[in-house]
């Protein structure tokens, strides 16, 4: 299964910062599960939420030069609050260090003014054609659809459907 949780991208310092939303619904297919009748977003779904984010950051920071983007570890993560439906988890994440291989970073989740989640993370980059290799043709059909996604979350950003077009 793959979806996005991020709703939208606020704000955006590529390769340092970004601000981002989930607003949780209860539609949402998981939260029958998790709990039947207590429903509240996942604490690994905080923490991919903030991996996510991290995710569009580097993408933003490097244009788009790896087709996958992929939590390697998380450290020292803390859930403080439940993010129930009819809320908005607004995460901020900052950048500590960014190479062509992985990245690290520090998140935090807030709904309202109450920090729900914190912690930090690594992310490891890849191309389905090979570590170093040069993207190939998957690769850049999977870029191309990361472009279409950003425009969505991100409408203020430069990279849109007909930039990939052309």
């Amino acid at each position: 299964m793959k979806f996005g949780l991020i709703d939208r991208v606020l704000e955006i310092e590529p390769a340092k910062r970004i601000v981002a939303v989930k607003a949780v619904s209860l539609g949402e297919e998981y939260l029958a599960e998790h709990f039947p009748t207590f429903p509240v977003l996942p604490g690994v779904f905080m923490l991919e939420c903030m991996a996510e984010a991290a995710a569009w950051l580097v993408r933003a920071g490097e244009d788009f030069a790896h087709s996958i983007l992929l939590l390697k570890s998380a450290k020292g993560v803390s859930y403080k609050s439940f993010v129930a439906p009819g809320q908005v988890l607004r995460v901020e994440v900052t950048c500590l260090h960014l190479s062509p291989q992985e990245s690290r970073f520090s998140g935090v989740g807030h709904c309202g003014e109450t920090e729900v989640v914190k912690g930090r993370f690594a992310l490891t980059h890849r191309n389905v054609s090979g570590n170093g290799a040069t993207p190939g043709d998957v690769d850049q059909r999977i870029v191309e659809a990361l472009r279409r996604r950003w425009s969505i979350v991100y409408p203020e950003s430069d990279v849109g459907a007909a930039q990939v077009a052309g």
